[in-house]
């Protein structure tokens, strides 16, 4: 399976237009699209994740989204059924990159192929949970990183 993006490749630079405002970006969602799910697969649950946080910072959790699905358009709308669980800024929705100065940091996207349509996860569920249960019931997975550092 493989994941990718328009607005950045693996290891580059994910532009300033997708960065939390305070970061003077728009906050929009990357395009994302994917190719080479498995045999089974019934629905897709997509994620970002910063590791480079102090404790790791969940940006963004798509569950239930449709197996006919094969990318997300840059600041959405989201496919019918799909549900967008709360990320570490306290929010459902897209929450962009916006680092401490210095360093730059990754930003992991991981799509994940399921053999069920929806993840049984319960409303409240942030983005870790999400991404835990998609873990252990994924028939294949795909990243992608980018990075973006503050300046």
């Amino acid at each position: 399976m493989e994941l990718r993006s328009g607005a950045f490749g693996d290891g580059a630079s994910i532009d300033r237009r997708h960065a939390w405002p305070d970061c003077g970006g728009q906050n929009l969602s990357p395009a994302l699209s994917w190719s080479g799910s498995p045999e089974g697969t019934r629905s897709f649950v997509l994620t970002c994740f910063d590791p480079d946080a102090a404790r790791g910072w969940w940006h963004w959790a798509v569950h239930d989204i449709p197996a006919d699905v094969d990318g997300l358009p840059e600041g959405g709308p989201l496919p019918h059924g799909a549900v967008e669980s709360d990320n570490s800024f306290g929010s459902s929705g897209w929450g962009g990159p916006c680092p401490p100065p210095g360093r730059p940091h990754r930003y992991v996207f991981t799509l994940f192929a399921l053999p069920e349509e929806r993840l049984p996860v319960h409303r409240g569920d942030g983005a870790g949970r999400v991404a835990e249960a998609a873990g252990r019931r994924a028939l294949a997975s795909a990243t992608l990183t980018g990075t973006f550092q503050r300046r």
